[in-house]
């Protein structure tokens, strides 16, 4: 007769196996695309032509790569890098500032100005574009480059939210014992608040730059040609300029992705603990 704890242990073997069989299957899922989008970069138009998605590149081409350029999609990532970079800085300066006052500073109306702030995150973001687009338009900025940047640089609702929320947990004794030291406002959130804030820092940082990186609807509408064409909108473009060359895309695609996947890579031990502290979903 097999014992109660040997059962136990079975099942405990079975359930752990079963739960390490279904994380490989939903990585898998993931990561076979972007497995898929590579072996197309490097597959020469006339072999993806005659073949399947599936088919293995006899030989490896790195031909899609070198007609990019050609494509003018250096310009499209380096408008985009550029871009990416000072709405990021722009987003983290303005939302630690406002972060700093919602959260530490008293003045009238704050509760209140802050709870009307949060609620424009209801706001669908589509909503919003037919009136950025005539305020763009009519300060003489449409199809320019800081058409991108303007309408997103000045802080972000849910950074804000999230920074206030951070900077309520921090010690009030670490506060006051700057100003006894004799630290304004400024050195105190520059010196304590914001050392003590690197890992959520870090965090709305890499969801900042991905957003950014991302962004479609916006770039497309408010600029045309080519000058200030950003990522998302070239490789969208390519399908249509190019008949649907999806080798060339998939070359587009991979290098849009490599960035934020090295970016990823070299912060994820502070985008996990940070996660894990703030309940980040």
């Amino acid at each position: 007769m097999t014992s109660p704890r040997v059962t136990g242990g079975v099942r405990a073997v079975a359930g752990r196996i079963g739960v390490y069989a279904a994380l490989v299957a939903g990585a898998l899922v993931t990561l076979v695309p972007f497995g898929l989008a590579l072996l197309t970069s490097v597959t020469s138009a006339r072999q993806f032509a005659s073949g399947t998605p599936l088919s293995w590149p006899r030989p490896p081409v790195l031909t899609n790569y070198t007609d990019l350029a050609g494509a003018g999609f250096g310009r499209a990532l380096a408008v985009t890098a550029v871009m990416t970079a000072l709405i990021t800085l722009g987003q983290l300066v303005f939302s630690v500032l406002a972060a700093y006052a919602f959260a530490r500073l008293r003045f009238p109306g704050r509760d209140a100005l802050f709870w009307v702030y949060l609620a424009t995150l209801m706001v669908p973001a589509t909503v919003t574009v037919v009136p950025l687009y005539l305020m763009m338009a009519q300060a003489g900025l449409r199809n320019t480059f800081w058409a991108l940047v303007l309408p997103f640089v000045f802080g972000s609702p849910y950074a804000i939210f999230l920074l206030r929320e951070h900077f309520r947990t921090i010690p009030a004794a670490l506060i006051n014992a700057a100003r006894l030291d004799g630290a304004n406002t400024l050195d105190v959130l520059t010196h304590v608040v914001v050392p003590a804030s690197r890992g959520i820092l870090v965090t709305l940082t890499l969801i900042t730059v991905v957003s950014q990186w991302n962004n479609f609807m916006w770039p497309l509408v408010i600029t045309s040609g080519a000058k200030w064409r950003v990522l998302t909108v070239a490789t969208a473009g390519m399908q249509s300029q190019y008949n649907a060359q999806w080798t060339l895309v998939m070359a587009a695609t991979t290098v849009a992705i490599a960035p934020l996947l090295a970016l990823f890579v070299v912060f994820q031990r502070q985008v996990v603990r940070s996660i894990v502290v703030t309940g980040l979903k």
